[in-house]
């Protein structure tokens, strides 16, 4: 095939680009629709069911198109050859460029009978249509589903490897992709997305399916339990999530490429979630109740098969089926709970290669689903209308709005200052070392971003003086403080007894030099009717860490600082916002090697976490562990601390911390990992 031919003929000639698309009205079809109308001289032939029409109709109006740009083409996936009529096979004979077949039975509660018919023999006849029509490439959109229960990797090379077909939608989207494999008689392509969700700007989506089936579950813990209780929870099976909006640019770009005929593309995340990890994300959108310990699967093999059997025996099925009804679960989605199956999607991946296209990790737009379901999907919506509070967007919170972030050329401080110039804040970067502030101020005018850098060591506290001064005399007041700035000592007790200046400096940065910045800005704030206060803090001060005695004592302070100004100050309109970051992969952590091999999060998914805070202006944003570290510390304090000590016991103070040259270690002991992972992102 040659990409970009040209085949004109029949009634339907003039363009340069032709498209016949199955399941153009379905969800991934009307986005994917919209990208391939964007091509020059396009047009897209939609396959449409007779009384179906008004759909077109409405895509037409969304996309702002005319019937000539796209055209129906009656007829139903159930028919011989799509039921398209002899007139309309002669006029589209060697004109189709492209032929698309997404039209498929995705419905778990769909009968067997029904999924085979369309998704088999649905397939078959479209591969013939596509044949008769001498279309230049089919273009298969399947599923991960075709891999069924696979119990390990599957590769986009792999097919007959694919194990536990036993249940009829894996089976069918199996067979209809094996049909495309041994009888097309023209070029063929196939793509595998894994679970499609809503769209990653607007959390558009267009029916209750996959993780979606877990949104009425957590919105009823929210409603019982407030949201600090951290639960325990299993980490269950594999989901691979993407939005429908990475589907349709993906399958749109790789359509286009020279090369991949006779290849399956899989349309994959880089990583998948487990189920445990996957309630936490949708819980953190929701505000409910987040799973602080999610414990390893392989602990229920251990329980003995007579318990197990007897808990069975105390839970009848009509029981669960009642309960999985109360949810809006359906029975048969339980088996997927333990999905086995991770992907490897290396082909897709050089295929999209400087393209700009990838999918997003799920943290990032999981709001936007929350939000789509909440006020568009959820079955009780109408019943809690008057509780929706839509919370404004980012951009809304920061455009137009000056905003002071310290630290801001490294770490979490420069992934916070690249989000909220690509929001519309006026941006003021405040770090010591000036050409990192170019340098960062370069990356912001390449977002298109505005900025000002303002050389400071917030440590010195007439250097602190000389910053309010500049930065009030160039923009008369900052609307939010990100205090970001830090610096972290990891040194047992033990040995510190003659480095006394190691409790000093932490204090002379972390609270007096953040708590200086506060009292200068503040006057201003209060001039105006409000402000925001956000103070980058550590898990350490809610679990108690060993070996920052230092860093936790300076945190802590400005912790205690922040309660008692915000009790003063809320008349006054000023908010403050305490964030006890677990442990960040920043430059501050790189002499400590250890931290090499244990959990820890990104400065995007800090800066994340900043975001909300601007959103939402909470008093306190902390991981669950970190909060039920608090509340254990306060209800267990003896067991808390055996805890701890452990921990403290089985790590040990870096060569660096006692005077020597760190090394990186090759890797840690299997005690260590076991207690870094049970214990994320807690500093040890």
């Amino acid at each position: 095939m040659t990409v970009g031919s040209s085949r004109q003929q029949g009634s339907y000639k003039g363009l340069n680009m032709n498209y016949f698309v199955t399941g153009a009205t379905g969800f991934i079809g009307r986005f994917l629709v919209a990208r391939l109308l964007k091509h020059s001289d396009a047009r897209v032939f939609a396959l449409v069911r007779a009384g179906s029409e008004y759909k077109l109709d409405a895509l037409r109006r969304r996309l702002g198109v005319d019937a000539d740009q796209l055209v129906a083409i009656h007829g139903d996936i159930n028919e011989k050859l799509l039921g398209v009529s002899k007139r309309d096979q002669d006029d589209l004979t060697g004109l189709v460029d492209h032929f698309f077949h997404l039209a498929a039975i995705y419905d778990l509660t769909a009968d067997e009978n029904s999924q085979r018919y369309t998704n088999i023999e649905g397939t078959r006849q479209t591969l013939k249509l596509a044949e008769k029509l001498q279309a230049g490439c089919f273009h298969h959109v399947s599923s991960i589903a075709a891999a069924g229960l696979y119990d390990g990797v599957f590769s986009e090379d792999m097919f007959e490897e694919a194990t536990g077909l036993d249940d009829p939608y894996l089976l069918t989207k199996h067979e209809s992709e094996a049909l495309v494999r041994q009888e097309s008689a023209i070029p063929w392509r196939i793509y595998r997305p894994s679970m499609v969700v809503g769209h990653s700007e607007t959390g558009e989506m267009d029916k209750v399916d996959g993780p979606y089936y877990l949104f009425k579950f957590i919105q009823k813990l929210k409603d019982v339990l407030p949201n600090w209780i951290p639960l325990v929870g299993v980490e269950g099976g594999k989901f691979n999530i993407v939005p429908v909006d990475f589907v349709a640019d993906a399958l749109d770009h790789i359509a286009h490429q020279e090369d991949g005929n006779g290849q399956c593309f899989h349309l994959t995340a880089d990583r998948s979630y487990s189920l445990g990890e996957m309630m936490d994300v949708i819980a953190g959108a929701a505000q409910a109740p987040r799973w602080a310990v999610k414990l390893d699967n392989s602990l229920f093999s251990a329980v003995p098969g007579i318990v197990k059997k007897g808990v069975s025996a105390m839970t009848p099925k009509m029981v669960l089926n009642a309960a999985l009804e109360n949810l809006d679960i359906p029975p048969s989605a339980m088996q997927f709970l333990t999905f086995p199956t991770e992907y490897d999607n290396r082909r897709a991946r050089a295929a999209l290669a400087d393209s700009g296209i990838e999918a997003p990790e799920l943290q990032s737009y999981i709001q936007q689903l929350w939000d789509f379901w909440e006020n568009h999907l959820d079955p009780d919506r109408g019943e809690r209308k008057d509780e929706l509070q839509p919370l404004p967007t980012l951009p809304e919170r920061v455009e137009g709005k000056v905003v002071m972030v310290t630290g801001a050329t490294s770490g979490i401080g420069k992934a916070t200052a690249l989000k909220l110039a690509r929001a519309g804040a006026t941006v003021l970067v405040v770090a010591r070392t000036a050409e990192k502030l170019d340098e960062t101020l370069h990356e912001i005018d390449q977002l298109g971003g505005t900025a000002q850098s303002y050389s400071c060591d917030v440590s010195d506290l007439n250097s602190v003086d000389q910053l309010v001064q500049k930065v009030i005399a160039d923009h008369g007041h900052v609307d939010i403080l990100v205090n970001n700035a830090g610096r972290s000592i990891r040194r047992s007790v033990v040995h510190s007894f003659e480095r006394f200046h190691d409790y000093e400096r932490t204090m002379q940065l972390n609270y007096f030099g953040a708590l200086r910045l506060i009292m200068q800005l503040m006057p201003a704030m209060i001039e105006r009717g409000g402000g925001h206060v956000i103070n980058i803090s550590s898990i350490g001060v809610l679990t108690n860490a060993p070996r920052f005695s230092a860093y936790v004592a300076s945190k802590a302070a400005l912790d205690a600082f922040t309660r008692c100004a915000a009790s003063e100050l809320a008349h006054e309109g000023i908010r403050f916002t305490t964030i006890n970051m677990p442990l960040v992969r920043t430059p501050m952590i790189a002499p400590t090697k250890i931290y090499n091999h244990v959990p820890t999060i990104s400065p995007t998914q800090a800066a994340d976490m900043i975001c909300d805070a601007i959103v939402r202006q909470p008093k306190r944003i902390a991981t669950n562990l970190g909060i039920m570290g608090q509340v254990m510390h306060f209800l267990t304090p003896k067991v808390t601390e055996t805890i701890m000590n452990t921990g403290y016991k089985l790590f040990s103070d870096s060569a660096a911390a006692l005077g020597g040259k760190e090394n990186t270690p090759k890797k840690i002991s299997r005690e260590q990992a076991a207690f870094s992972r049970l214990f994320k992102g807690i500093h040890w």
